[in-house]
């Protein structure tokens, strides 16, 4: 009963939050006025979708949402379980406390002091970049219009920043395996990388499904702060940069529809929740039951 009362704030919080803004979809279906208010603003039925579906740009945001979260979800997991399992095999409890901290530390920087601290280093006049280059005679590149760079700088700035957080949770992971196992394998005589393939990948991949199933949950939601502070805005960069997050700001700061900026919300919640079932109906559909999110 005690556990059950700690739960009500929490109770409370969620549906304040979580629950009752829902009631707000009904814009997505309304030319919103805001002198009319939500229940008194016309009906228009599906044309906020109409237009987001008609835009010259839709296919290039999708893609590049739907591109740039599947580099994400892939090699996230990778690095991450990596650099858990070098954390768990450092017998040195400081030296594993000091890099928790710095690998957890990116997690907490806004990506306003992210786009300075690289700004520091793409900078076309002082960049350290472009000032080790001239070094050597190479002419500087301006960042800031080089398309090309970019899909590179996201990938490496987003994963810098996700990184960490995942290690911890999956050096968590680690921890909570029996030692026994590592013994017993060590005892059969299989090194690290056998007792890596053969203990810890098993006794990691269901946590690894769960946070890939989480992952896949938003591949259509973008991180808005990467995208729209990293490049400092650059139109000229538009095309690599453009996300659904970005396009749908971008669209209520010119038109101030706020019905098509529900609409697009709404269509990226019943996209994630479909690939949720779906991506766990197949995790579990293949490993027989044995992994998945529920």
């Amino acid at each position: 009963m005690e556990l059950l009362l700690l739960c009500i704030p929490v109770i409370v919080v969620l549906f304040l939050f979580n629950y009752l803004p829902m009631a707000g979809i009904v814009m997505a279906f309304k030319d919103f006025k805001p002198l009319d208010g939500i229940w008194g603003s016309p009906w228009i039925g599906m044309k906020n979708f109409e237009f987001f579906v008609r835009s010259d740009l839709i296919w290039n945001v999708t893609f590049n949402t739907v591109m740039y979260n599947l580099a994400f979800i892939l090699l996230t997991p990778i690095i991450s379980v990596g650099f858990a399992v070098m954390l768990n095999e450092t017998g040195n409890r400081v030296m594993v406390k000091a890099y928790q901290t710095l690998f957890f530390l990116p997690y907490f920087l806004s990506w306003v002091v992210v786009s300075i601290i690289f700004y520091a280093f793409l900078s076309t006049e002082n960049g350290l970049i472009n000032s080790a280059i001239a070094v050597i005679g190479i002419e500087p590149v301006s960042w800031y219009s080089e398309i090309g760079a970019w899909p590179y700088i996201i990938l490496f700035a987003g994963l810098w920043n996700q990184i960490g957080y995942n290690t911890i949770i999956y050096y968590a992971g680690l921890m909570a395996i029996d030692p026994a196992l590592y013994e017993a394998a060590a005892i059969d005589g299989a090194g690290r990388w056998q007792r890596f393939l053969h203990v810890t990948l098993p006794m990691l991949s269901n946590l690894v499904v769960v946070m890939m199933i989480l992952g896949i949950g938003k591949i259509f939601f973008a991180d808005f702060g990467l995208f729209y502070q990293l490049p400092l805005q650059s139109g000229t960069l538009l095309p690599a940069v453009d996300v659904i997050n970005y396009f749908t700001y971008r669209a209520l700061m010119q038109l101030g529809d706020y019905g098509m900026g529900t609409a697009i919300g709404l269509y990226q919640s019943v996209m994630g929740l479909i690939l949720v079932l779906v991506t766990n109906w197949l995790s579990r559909k293949v490993t027989k039951g044995e992994q998945g999110l529920f």
